[in-house]
């Protein structure tokens, strides 16, 4: 248990981050307020998003969409959790993946239960076109996939997938 503490610190950490970040935000700029970082290609913003990654359904009042989006993530969660423990401790880059997506998951669940919303703030533009906003906690949770699909695809053998 002694070493698995770490990864859990390390989820810890970020899950602070997400949320002293999602705090700031909150407090220096006024809903759906903008403030230019770099002019045409980064700002940070304050949305408040009632949907799902990429703010996919944000824009449905239905209780009903907001009690469905937060029971599948509970569901996704405990999922990650239950793989995540059962990983053994010696597989590295699985428990920083895993970390990473329990993070982010956290995260996002800390705001949909306590806010009713999350809080998205870094948003980009790329030659006229505009990225969704989005967290710290979406980062984590991009990043941890795109670990977790190259463990799949490039590691071969025991080490790379949860223990039974």
């Amino acid at each position: 248990m002694k070493r698995r503490s770490i990864y859990i610190m390390f989820i810890a950490v970020l899950l602070a981050v997400d949320q002293i970040t999602k705090i700031a935000v909150s407090r220096s700029i006024n809903p759906y307020g903008v403030r230019s970082v770099i002019p045409d290609f980064f700002d940070l913003v304050h949305v408040r998003n009632k949907g799902a990654i990429f703010g996919i359904f944000s824009n449905s009042d239905s209780s009903f969409m907001f009690v469905l989006l937060t029971i599948f993530s509970l569901a996704a969660l405990g999922l990650v959790v239950y793989y995540f423990i059962k990983t053994p401790v010696s597989e590295k880059l699985m428990n920083i993946s895993l970390s990473l997506i329990l993070a982010g998951a956290l995260g996002n669940q800390v705001d949909r239960i306590l806010r009713g919303y999350v809080i998205d703030f870094l948003d980009f533009n790329f030659w006229g076109w505009h990225w969704p906003s989005f967290n710290v906690a979406d980062s984590c949770i991009s990043t941890g996939a795109v670990l977790l699909i190259f463990i799949f695809f490039f590691k071969r053998g025991p080490e790379c997938s949860p223990s039974s």
